[in-house]
């Protein structure tokens, strides 16, 4: 696992591509129970190469209701996004994840991730690689329908604060899907 996460974070496939050069952020060990896919490292985590170092981070750790220490635990926890860099501006937001990443690296670090119980696909990008002709037309529909792809995977929206407008008018959310996340990380933790 330590050499393949090492040819991972010295990976430049699409350094071309990125205004900030590349930068792999992932984390995993192979005792890892739970996986979260999520789209790609935002500004920030670039810049201090943590996964999920900014606000997104500390919605989507209150949502698991874990400790930052729990959190960073790689033996609970691998963070495995679509694209290991940044990808840069967009106009409405970073732009997509880099699509060379997954193919490249995905099914390799699965094959060393022995103990994984749960997949959380954070995002439409994650959810369509992963749940490919099951995954609904809209990342609401998959999200709403969760249970269909339970136990190995976890549908969720992105818990970027610019997802505010999504949460309020989806509160179903919160009260049905939050919960039961919370239960089967507490159990599986």
């Amino acid at each position: 696992m330590q050499e393949l996460l090492s040819n991972i974070r010295q990976c430049k496939i699409c350094e071309e591509h990125l205004v900030l050069g590349a930068r792999p952020v992932l984390s995993a060990h192979p005792d890892s129970k739970i996986v979260i896919i999520g789209q790609a490292p935002g500004i920030k985590v670039h810049l201090s190469g943590i996964p999920w170092d900014d606000a997104s981070g500390k919605q989507l750790r209150k949502w698991l209701n874990v400790s930052v220490e729990d959190f960073y635990d790689e033996t609970k926890f691998a963070i495995i996004p679509m694209g290991f860099c940044y990808p840069g501006k967009g106009k409405t937001g970073d732009l997509p994840p880099r699509p060379e990443c997954a193919p490249q690296w995905h099914e390799l670090l699965f094959n060393k991730l022995k103990n994984v119980e749960l997949v959380i696909l954070i995002g439409m990008y994650a959810q369509k690689y992963y749940l490919e002709k099951t995954a609904k037309k809209t990342l609401t529909e998959t999200v709403d329908n969760f249970q269909e792809y339970l136990p190995k995977f976890l549908p969720l929206p992105h818990p970027s604060p610019r997802n505010r407008f999504w949460l309020t008018k989806n509160p179903w959310f919160e009260t049905e899907v939050i919960p039961m996340l919370q239960k089967r990380v507490e159990t599986l933790l």
